[in-house]
C-alpha cells in the first residue's frame, strides 16, 4: 500500500485508503478528474450527485448501489446517503449553479433549519454549514485538491515561453486580486498597465472576462488567486478549458494563477490549447 503522501500531499496523515470516499459532485470535469484519481488509488468510491448539475456520464460510471442523485437542497437525504455508504471521507468537487442557492433550491427540513440559522447567506456560509453537518457524522471532509496534485498551477511560465507582462504590471494585478479576495469580493481581476479593467464578483470568472473584453486588451492580464482564509474543503479556484475559451473570445492573451492553489482542470490539454492560441499562463507564488 502506498504511503499517504504518495497519494496526495493534501490528504490528512491519518487517511485510511480502505475507508470509502463519497464524492459529492457538482458540475463539469472537476468531479470526473477526482473520480479517476481516487479509483486509480484503489480507494472505494461512492457518489452523491445532483439533478441538472452532475454530469450524466459520471453518474452512469457508478453502480446503482454506489450512487445517489438528489435535488439541490436535499441535505437530509445527502447526510443519510453518507451514513448508508458508511463513508469515512467525503470530497466536494464541481460547482453548483450559484442561482440555485437562492432560486430553484429544494430545501428539505434539515436544509431549512440550517438556512434559518445563517445571518449571512452566500456560497461560503451555506457550504460551510453543510461541511459542519457532514463532519458531525464523523465523516472527514477532505481538502478538495486531494488526489489532484498534478493538476495544480506550477511556478513560472507554464506555456513554455517568456511571460509577456511586465513584472510591475504583474505585481499590480496580483495585489488587486489578493485585496479583492481579502475583502471577500471575488478571487480574480483583469488589469492592464496598472489600470483595473474588471474585478470578479458574484457573476463569476467568465462574465468578468467578457466585461474586461469590452475594453482595450493588448497587454491585459487576468489574475486568479485565493482568499487569505480559504476553506479548501469546498472552495478551490479552478481554471479550465471554458475559461481559456472565454479569454480567447475576450482577446485576453495572458493569465497569472496562484501556484499550488489554483487547479488547472485537465492541465496538459489546457496548456496545449493555450500554446496553440498564443495565450500565456504563468504560476505566481
Amino acid at each position: 500500500m502506498l504511503p499517504v503522501a504518495a497519494l496526495s500531499a493534501f490528504l490528512p496523515d491519518s487517511f485510511n485508503p480502505q475507508k470509502p470516499i463519497v464524492l459529492i459532485a457538482g458540475q463539469g470535469i472537476y468531479p470526473l478528474l477526482i473520480a479517476k484519481a481516487v479509483r486509480a488509488a484503489g480507494t472505494p468510491l461512492k457518489l452523491v450527485g445532483f439533478e441538472e448539475e452532475t454530469r450524466p456520464d459520471l453518474v452512469s460510471s457508478f453502480a446503482e448501489s454506489d450512487r445517489r442523485v438528489l435535488l439541490v437542497g436535499q441535505l437530509g437525504k445527502m447526510l443519510k446517503s453518507l451514513r448508508e455508504f458508511e463513508a469515512g471521507y467525503a470530497i466536494m468537487a464541481g460547482q453548483i449553479s450559484p442561482r440555485r442557492l437562492f432560486k430553484g433550491l429544494h430545501p428539505d427540513l434539515k436544509a431549512v433549519r440550517i438556512l434559518a440559522s445563517l445571518k449571512r447567506r452566500n456560497a461560503e456560509t451555506i457550504f460551510g454549514a453543510i461541511a459542519s453537518e457532514i463532519e458531525a457524522l464523523g465523516v472527514t471532509l477532505l481538502d478538495a485538491r486531494s488526489f489532484l496534485d498534478s493538476q495544480l498551477a506550477s511556478p513560472g511560465c507554464m506555456t513554455g515561453r517568456s511571460f509577456p507582462i511586465d513584472r510591475d504590471y504583474l505585481d499590480h494585478g496580483i495585489h488587486i486580486a489578493r485585496e479583492s479576495a481579502r475583502l471577500d469580493i471575488g478571487q480574480g481581476c483583469v488589469v492592464r498597465k496598472g489600470t483595473v479593467l474588471a474585478v470578479e464578483a458574484y457573476e463569476g470568472t467568465d462574465e468578468m472576462l467578457r466585461r474586461a473584453g469590452a475594453f482595450k486588451t493588448d497587454e491585459a492580464l487576468f489574475v486568479k488567486t485565493v482568499k487569505p482564509r480559504q476553506d479548501w474543503r469546498f472552495d478551490v479556484p479552478c481554471f479550465g478549458a471554458r475559461t481559456l475559451e472565454t479569454m480567447r473570445e475576450a482577446h485576453l492573451t495572458a493569465a497569472a494563477l496562484e501556484a499550488g492553489k489554483v487547479i488547472i482542470l485537465d492541465k496538459s490539454a489546457v496548456l496545449e490549447q493555450a500554446r496553440a492560441w498564443g495565450i500565456s499562463l504563468f504560476g505566481f507564488e
